[in-house]
């Protein structure tokens, strides 16, 4: 391995426009709520979540992916656990 090699090795580079597969499980914030769908945005990423209340929003969740489009960066994801309120 050439000393280039080693110093790049496990490098890469985070996207704004992060992609996820069905049955994937994260927690993330619900930064909002249109529609009667809480919305959690990763990056431009955007999940939407069904069946939420407004009290949702700046709590953190476990949540599962259901759906996703690759293209659009959007899809639709369950609520798992409520993990805990945002401390701002």
């Amino acid at each position: 391995m050439s000393r280039l090699s080693a110093l790049f090795e496990g490098v890469g580079f985070r996207t704004n426009r992060p992609t996820f597969e069905p049955g994937e499980e994260l927690a993330a914030f619900v930064t909002g709520y249109e529609d009667g769908q809480a919305l959690v945005r990763i990056g431009d990423t955007v999940l939407w979540i069904d069946d939420t209340t407004p009290d949702l929003v700046d709590t953190q969740i476990r949540l599962r992916v259901e759906e996703f489009d690759d293209n659009d960066h959007v899809g639709r994801a369950t609520v798992l656990d409520t993990i805990g309120d945002s401390s701002f």
